[in-house]
């Protein structure tokens, strides 16, 4: 059997970055996109696309079909949502449904994309794999879907054989990022001089090429069942900021905010947002999640994968290039 892969997420910002990574290899890849997608990432690559959604699993059973090696990378990746059931669809019960498929044509090896949202927060530190966490801690649809799927992935490795190894990506930064991602978003309002203000929060930020990179050592070295975080720099939100300000030219922005009185306003925002159909500036999960400095470590990574990280301004600073060069900021 030839080393043909399947991708889903291809598409999107970490999806297509983890086929380029692969196609680089020299592995033949099958990605699956939804009728009617935006595949403006999969231009020029040569691959082969297959049409269909996680919410259709007689879509996925041909997706499979004479493949060896699985990249799960699809997700419905959104901090506000009108209809959270559509969200838990996807990500749980398409989640299942893949990896039953897998294990039914016989993957010798599936790569499954969490989050480092499933993860507990080390309130006065650096968390990592073993940090830990239940769905009580989960805030908001898509924390909450992520930790069902990633739990749903592990059990069908300890009760019915799944080769799958468990990633949790930190917070990707970088090229292709269409939608683009709610991080994405940061950096395009942060450039085009929409965050006068901040929160006193931190995020752990890596190239999203380097994650690609992460997932192929999971498919070399990974151990089945274990889970590993593809982190890069913890920063603070401010210190973040004050990078793409300075790199746009732009003044960095000095009003620290305080979280509670903002949640009548993000109140207000998802209100506006579920009549107008436009995601909200600001959530109050968002608010929520800011309680808590997101950082990680990626030692476990390292030492077991081999996995390495370039400093998180270059990933900054490629993201800005690509957003410009795109039109989506000055």
């Amino acid at each position: 059997m030839e080393n043909r892969t399947l991708v889903t997420g291809a598409t999107g910002f970490l999806g297509s970055a983890v086929s380029r990574a692969l196609l680089a290899r020299g592995y033949p890849v099958r990605v699956l996109a939804r009728p009617g997608s935006d595949r403006r990432n999969l231009a020029g690559l040569s691959l082969e696309v297959v049409e269909g959604s996680l919410e259709d699993p007689g879509s996925l059973k041909g997706a499979v079909a004479d493949c060896r090696y699985v990249f799960h990378v699809a997700a419905d990746y959104r901090l506000w949502v009108p209809d959270p059931g559509q969200m838990m669809r996807a990500n749980i019960d398409g989640t299942k449904a893949l990896m039953e498929a897998a294990m039914a044509v016989g993957v010798q090896r599936v790569v499954y994309t969490s989050s480092v949202a499933v993860l507990g927060h080390a309130a006065e530190g650096v968390a990592d794999e073993n940090t830990p966490s239940c769905l009580a801690d989960m805030v908001g649809p898509y924390k909450q879907s992520k930790f069902l799927a990633e739990a749903e992935v592990l059990r069908l490795v300890a009760s019915e054989g799944l080769p799958a190894v468990v990633v949790n990506p930190s917070t990707p930064i970088g090229p292709r990022d269409i939608k683009p991602t709610p991080t994405g978003r940061i950096v395009v309002d942060s450039a085009s001089g929409r965050m006068p203000a901040y929160i006193d929060t931190g995020l752990n930020i890596v190239h999203v090429d380097d994650v690609a990179q992460g997932h192929l050592l999971a498919l070399d070295h990974g151990v089945v069942g274990e889970r590993y975080i593809l982190g890069g720099e913890n920063l603070s939100l401010a210190d973040i900021l004050s990078h793409i300000a300075s790199r746009a030219g732009r003044r960095p922005p000095t009003i620290r905010l305080p979280r509670l009185p903002l949640f009548p306003l993000a109140a207000m925002a998802e209100l506006w947002a579920s009549l107008s159909g436009r995601e909200p500036m600001v959530t109050i999960d968002a608010l929520k999640m800011a309680r808590w400095r997101m950082w990680f470590t990626s030692a476990k990574a390292e030492q077991a994968l081999g996995y390495t990280h370039r400093p998180a301004i270059e990933a900054l600073d490629d993201a800005l290039a690509w957003f410009r060069a795109a039109g989506y900021c000055p």
